[in-house]
C-alpha cells in the first residue's frame, strides 16, 4: 500500500512539473522548435515532458532551467504539493502595524501553484496608508468593504466605498487606503497575479 501512495505522489509531481514546463514555454512565447534550438533537447522529448509522458531527467531539467534563467530548486518549488484546500482561522497569519492602525489577516495565503490570495484588512478610524508602487505591476485587486467606509485612490482617482461596495482594478502605480469615517473599516482584498 505504501508503494502505491509514493508512486501516486510522484505521478502528481510529474503532472505538475509537466504543466509548469509547458507554462514556462508559453510565457516566453516559444514554439517547441524554438525551445529545442535554445536547449539542445529534441522537440519530441520536450513535447513528451510537457505532456507528462516521460519523467524529465535531472540533465533535461538542468538544460531547461538554464534556458528559463532559474535554478532547479526554483523550478521545483513552483510545482510543490498542492496547497491545502482548507486554511483554518487559527492558522491564518495576522500582522499589525500599530503606527498606521492597519491589521492584515492572510485568509488564503499565496502559494507558488496559485495566482490569487485573499486578505482581510482592517483600518482604524482616521488611518491613512499609502503605497508608492505595487509589488507586481499590473496586479489585479478586488476590494470588497464588509463594514464601515473606505476611500481608495488609484491612478489619481479617488473611490469612496461603503459596506457592500466592491472596487476592481489593476494596480500600476501609487495607491492610498483611507478610513475617513467615524468607525473602523473591515474589507476583503482579493489579489490576483497578472
Amino acid at each position: 500500500m505504501k508503494r502505491d501512495v509514493v508512486e501516486s505522489a510522484v505521478d502528481s509531481v510529474d503532472l505538475r512539473l509537466a504543466a509548469r514546463l509547458a507554462g514556462l514555454r508559453t510565457e516566453h512565447g516559444w514554439s517547441l522548435g524554438e525551445l529545442a534550438e535554445r536547449s539542445g533537447v529534441s522537440k519530441s522529448t520536450l513535447s513528451r515532458a510537457e505532456r507528462a509522458e516521460i519523467s524529465p531527467t535531472a540533465s533535461l531539467l538542468n538544460r531547461l532551467c538554464g534556458v528559463y534563467g532559474r535554478t532547479m530548486s526554483q523550478l521545483l518549488s513552483e510545482v510543490e504539493a498542492e496547497p491545502a484546500p482548507l486554511v483554518r482561522g487559527a492558522e491564518q497569519t495576522v500582522w499589525a502595524d500599530p503606527a498606521s492602525g492597519f491589521v492584515r489577516r492572510s485568509v488564503s495565503p499565496p502559494h507558488p501553484g496559485l495566482r490569487g490570495e485573499l486578505v482581510e484588512g482592517r483600518l482604524t478610524a482616521g488611518a491613512d496608508i499609502s503605497y508608492d508602487r505595487p509589488p507586481v505591476p499590473g496586479l489585479e485587486q478586488h476590494i470588497w468593504v464588509l463594514e464601515g467606509a473606505l476611500d481608495v485612490t488609484a491612478r489619481g482617482v479617488e473611490h469612496h466605498l461603503d459596506a457592500g461596495d466592491c472596487l476592481r482594478l489593476r494596480v500600476w502605480g501609487p495607491t492610498r487606503f483611507r478610513c475617513t469615517g467615524p468607525d473602523a473599516v473591515r474589507y476583503v482584498l482579493a489579489v490576483v497575479l497578472p
